[in-house]
């Protein structure tokens, strides 16, 4: 499905929009991004038009974690992720490549420290592939059936739930960011 970013598009049904920007860096066939585009699982958007209310950015650079108070803008304007290498994102939180307005989005939101269940990154703290952070992004945002959803089919997906049980459990009560943050100590 593929989204023009001309109207506004809000959930109909009161669900995050996961929204997916591809950098075009990964193999094409290891991507996991391009697998949830083949299974209508998210809406890709294109480099030079953003959508539109504006989405909230998943961004491992960002200091503030996603939390439950980020839900109703998630739900608005959804949840992008950008599908791009881990080797290519800058020390200032960019996108080399991307799209130039990524820079302007204004709700950036980084995913608390969770391990990767993926086969490539397996038990790294924090290196998660594009399936692994929509799905946690939506299990933080209260929607943990079609987390757990999108991730089956995926190699790790199973392991990735596994490994995270607990601090998915205790992320998932935090109602804001602060209360994110003082889960996180408590497990890493």
């Amino acid at each position: 499905m593929r989204y023009s970013g001309s109207t506004p598009n809000p959930s109909a049904d009161g669900r995050v929009r996961l929204l997916l920007l591809f950098a075009g860096e990964d193999h094409p066939r290891a991507c996991t991004g391009r697998r949830l585009v083949t299974r209508h699982l998210v809406e890709t958007v294109t480099p030079g038009r953003p959508p539109r209310p504006p989405p909230v950015l998943l961004d491992p650079r960002s200091p503030v974690p996603l939390s439950a108070e980020d839900s109703s803008r998630a739900v608005r304007g959804g949840l992008l992720g950008v599908d791009c290498s881990w080797n290519r994102l800058d020390d200032r939180g960019g996108y080399p490549d991307a799209a130039p307005w990524l820079a302007q989005l204004r709700t950036r939101r980084r995913l608390p420290l969770l391990l990767a269940g993926n086969p490539q990154h397996y038990g790294r703290l924090g290196e998660l592939n594009t399936v692994e952070a929509l799905s946690a992004g939506l299990f933080l945002l209260g929607e943990t059936e079609r987390a757990r959803s999108i991730l089956s089919g995926f190699g790790g997906g199973e392991a990735f739930f596994e490994l995270n049980r607990n601090p998915l459990a205790s992320y998932a009560s935090a109602k804001t960011p602060a209360e994110m943050l003082h889960e996180e100590k408590a497990y890493f």
